[in-house]
């Protein structure tokens, strides 16, 4: 795998001050997507140990909140095989970090054994993180005022819950950003 991008201190993506690592290889291609670049799978630079390590680092100043990961696709299958791996290593050793993941497919859809996605990878790597907002960007349901998302069919899973529940539990926003009157 390679990564197109490591973030330290990023505030957009997720709760908190979070480590970002946007992955290379995308095969959605939607149209509008902010990080086009990040779809050749050969984009960036290799995903080591050492990179593994600068990540994990990050994660123990006391001012970061957890590890985000968007892309390209992280959920590509063949981002799936590092990914799976590193996260559990996060989960491991870094328990308090929250970990959040974008990826162009639906939750329906990764629940498809049918889909390109659904590797034995996939419930590892689901397993190991706490938020999935998912879904394709559509330029059309754009709207500058989500928070953490880029259009307004995406949305943030609290995948715990969901995977417990055998059901779809959305993530809850701290109230305060709960209601757009602000």
């Amino acid at each position: 795998m390679n990564y197109a991008e490591i973030k330290q201190c990023d505030i957009a993506n997720g709760t908190g001050v979070r480590t970002t690592l946007f992955v290379s290889g995308c095969r959605h291609g939607c149209p509008g997507c902010f990080n086009a670049e990040a779809w050749d799978f050969a984009a960036g630079r290799p995903f080591t140990r050492e990179v593994e390590d600068q990540i994990i680092e990050s994660l123990k100043t006391p001012y970061v909140n957890g590890l985000s990961i968007l892309g390209g696709e992280p959920l590509e299958p063949e981002n799936q095989e590092a990914l799976a791996p590193f996260l559990e290593r996060v989960r491991k050793e870094e328990p308090d970090a929250s970990i959040w993941l974008w990826s162009g497919f639906t939750w329906e859809q990764l629940m498809n054994e049918s889909c390109r996605a659904h590797t034995k990878w996939l419930m590892p790597i689901l397993q190991s993180i706490d938020v999935l907002v998912d879904g394709p960007f559509v330029q059309t349901q754009k709207e500058l005022g989500l928070r953490f998302r880029g259009s307004a069919n995406q949305r943030i899973i609290d995948v715990g819950s969901s995977l417990n529940a055998n059901s779809i539990v959305l993530w809850q926003d701290e109230a305060i950003f709960s209601s757009r009157s602000w």
